[in-house]
């Protein structure tokens, strides 16, 4: 894979290399020192993936993700070495299109390798994605939906562009709005709480991590929040799981939309939003099959349009709507 690094820090751009180094199909192409500097290196020579710092002189990360998923798209991850203090610049970097958040490997601490795993994990996850390699045949849940029941549950899946977007649609809600809503995107445990609490504080609603053994509950949104997948059982609590363990995304959209689709006990709805790959777009038809609506965002308002274009390809979803024609709809449905 041909990748960039964007870092002013020649410290944690010597550990970016070391750590690519361990992959010897791993090249990097380029070094940048400042945003504005990469977004002009990526008009001359696109690479695969870029390390992009956020704290940096001139055009910081934020920015610099921005204009080059606009300009010239390609898969980024951000790098950071305090994520506490950077969460909100994080979300917004990843609100741009940056696929997933790293710490910087550490030199010269105990076993270099171990220090670069989860950067190395990290890429390797993106060249499946890249590759179209997640594209599997799944086994179709037993339909299990009973009639009857007024619970009501939004089941919302988003990957790159993600945090962003669920600002906007979760802005257009009540806090008395009568479903449950249960959110799954593509991020690492450890910025799950932060992006929970940014959410929260962004929208005005209660959003807090989903926990182990819950239900779902009208006015309370749901953010899975380990790196385990996250499921509806048939007695209607959430489970964290580890299975299926060949899902490239931890937590999987398809593997809770199909756990829905077989076990929620009244009305639904599943709404894909921005991502890269095809996360979500599967188990978002079982749904539409067990007679849930299904929404998908539309290209013009998606960051990176993957995941809803691959929803829309199979037939998966029943409307597809511009992001913010979303939540005006879904009050529409809910309506008390």
């Amino acid at each position: 894979m041909k990748i960039a690094i964007v870092n002013d820090m020649p410290m944690a751009v010597e550990a970016l290399r070391r750590a690519l180094a361990f992959e010897p199909a791993h090249e990097v192409i380029w070094v940048a020192s400042n945003g504005a500097e990469a977004v002009q290196r990526c008009v001359e020579n696109t690479p695969d993936l870029i390390l992009m710092d956020l704290i940096m002189p001139v055009m910081d990360g934020v920015e610099a993700t921005r204009r080059i998923m606009a300009e010239t798209p390609c898969a980024i991850v951000i790098v950071t070495v305090d994520r506490q203090q950077n969460v909100h610049r994080v979300f917004e970097a990843m609100g741009h299109g940056a696929l997933d958040v790293v710490d910087t490997p550490a030199i010269g601490a105990g076993n270099a390798q171990e220090a670069a795993a989860p950067l190395l994990r990290k890429i390797l996850n993106i060249s499946w994605l890249i590759g179209d390699k997640g594209n599997r045949a799944r086994p179709a849940p037993s339909p299990s939906r009973h009639s009857g029941s007024r619970q009501k549950l939004i089941a919302i899946g988003s990957s790159a562009g993600g945090p962003a977007a669920l600002e906007v649609l979760l802005k257009g809600l009540p806090r008395d709005f009568s479903a449950a809503i249960v959110l799954v995107q593509h991020v690492d445990q450890v910025f799950a709480a932060g992006m929970a609490e940014w959410l929260s504080s962004a929208s005005g609603l209660d959003v807090r991590l989903a926990q182990e053994g819950e239900q779902p509950q009208a006015g309370t949104v749901l953010l899975a929040g380990t790196n385990h997948h996250i499921r509806l059982l048939k007695n209607g609590t959430l489970a964290y799981t580890a299975e299926p363990v060949n899902e490239i995304y931890r937590p999987s959209i398809d593997v809770f939309f199909e756990s829905v689709a077989s076990y929620w006990n009244g009305d639904a709805v599943g709404v894909l939003l921005t991502g890269m790959g095809r996360d979500g777009a599967q188990g978002l038809k079982l749904m539409r099959q067990q007679g849930y609506l299904t929404i998908a965002q539309d290209q013009q308002s998606s960051a990176v349009y993957g995941m809803p274009k691959a929803a829309a390809a199979i037939d998966a979803a029943v409307e597809i709507r511009p992001l913010d024609k979303i939540a005006p709809r879904l009050l529409e449905i809910f309506a008390k």
